[in-house]
């Protein structure tokens, strides 16, 4: 069973501390804070998750032992005691309400450096959590003090700065990504009306992206190289094996309306985000009951590994994953199928401790679709799209 360096934030416990709170002001406000919490990462550096009823719109600044989260038209909640975690920078959160302005005073151990772009993340509710504002840092020198504006909105004292996204070439070592072709063998998936098969498809894009992400400094794996059929939690234990710092599972969808196309991505969860969802999990998990000895069973230390994507660290970095490569797609003009960027299902082919999406490349069901599929060029489009997530991942978090 794979612990890579983020497990820290799993298997860390949370004390609960006493902050003093003001009430809440009685106003109309679009979004809530629902929790604040921390966890002690990898490198000495702590995270702050902000959770918020609907998408956060914030700003950071930097007062000495301070880091002050400023979320436009958000209502405080008294109810909220933070869990903070032992051993991280964050002493105590206090919250503050000005007019439609929550205002979040992190007190903290020691200052702390401006933090980068890199090292924050809005995360899409997923399961059981709402959106989450994640901040990571660490100790260091305070940030000059500047009236400039960054993206977040105007800062009433500091900037946030850009930097250059995590890359496996500036890392200190090779980041290890599995890619998985779903089907293969006598389980050919979806088959377009033009006889297009899904597990040719995934196939071939599965070895272009292999090519592209080695040429970029990645260490890749595939699942399968040639037409074979592997069980689901052959597939996740792959992953597992090679101590996978992300999987990749690549698809192609099929569906009874003929005029539906577009890609589409998914994480984990035990629970279907739409009826959509469920239906496309139960279609690729009933791929193993093509062997005739039935549906595999997941070896006791997968079993275990499950109770960990329950966890929110591996779940919320599959999401943070699949929201980049969502945007990646988009950028690259890649027609999305209508409906959220991210979708949630029970994917047994996801279930392992290995941070992961599953990438529906496409309707074949579509005719014009099923022919853009098939041609190099599209094909060649896909990966370059999902090599840029994956450099624009950040692995270290």
């Amino acid at each position: 069973m794979k612990f890579n360096r983020r497990d820290a934030l799993k298997l860390t416990g949370f004390s609960v501390l006493a902050i003093s709170m003001l009430p809440r002001v009685a106003f109309a406000a679009r979004n809530s804070l629902r929790s604040l919490r921390t966890g002690v990462q990898p490198n000495n550096k702590t995270r702050l998750v902000i959770e918020t009823a609907s998408r956060p719109s914030y700003n950071l600044s930097y007062p000495t032992n301070q880091l002050v989260v400023s979320l436009s038209n958000t209502a405080a909640n008294s109810g909220i005691t933070p869990k903070l975690a032992s051993g991280s920078l964050v002493t105590s959160i206090e919250q503050s309400q000005a007019g439609d302005n929550l205002k979040l005073v992190v007190n903290l151990r020691k200052p702390i450096s401006e933090i980068s772009k890199s090292q924050i993340m809005v995360l899409e509710p997923n399961g059981d959590s709402d959106y989450r504002l994640v901040l990571d840092f660490a100790a260091g020198t305070p940030p000059v003090q500047k009236s400039s504006a960054s993206e977040y909105g105007s800062l009433p004292e500091y900037t946030t700065t850009t930097a250059t996204p995590t890359t496996a070439i500036t890392a200190s070592r090779k980041y290890i990504i599995v890619i998985d072709a779903g089907h293969g063998g006598k389980d050919p998936g979806c088959i377009g009306k033009g006889g297009t098969r899904e597990k040719d498809i995934v196939l071939s894009v599965a070895k272009k992206l292999k090519s592209k992400l080695d040429t970029n400094g990645f260490k890749t794996y595939l699942t399968r190289s040639d037409d074979k059929y592997l069980k689901l939690a052959e597939r996740a234990a792959i992953a597992e094996k090679r101590k996978a710092d992300l999987f990749i599972s690549l698809h192609a969808n099929a569906n009874p309306k003929r005029d539906m196309k577009g890609f589409s991505i998914y994480t984990l969860s035990e629970k279907a985000s739409d009826e959509e969802a469920k239906k496309l999990a139960e279609a690729e998990n009933a791929a193993d009951k093509i062997g005739v000895e039935g549906f595999t069973q997941f070896e006791e230390n997968i079993r275990i590994a499950l109770s960990a994507l329950q966890q929110h660290a591996v779940a919320e970095m599959s999401e943070e994953y699949a929201t980049g490569c969502a945007k990646s797609f988009k950028k690259a003009s890649i027609t999305q199928q209508p409906g959220p960027d991210v979708r949630h299902a029970p994917f047994a082919v996801l279930r392992s401790t290995v941070p992961g999406a599953l990438l529906e490349l496409g309707h074949l069901s579509n005719a014009s679709e099923e022919k853009l599929l098939k041609t190099s060029t599209h094909q060649d489009k896909l990966v370059n799209a999902i090599v840029r997530s994956v450099k624009n991942y950040n692995f270290e978090v």
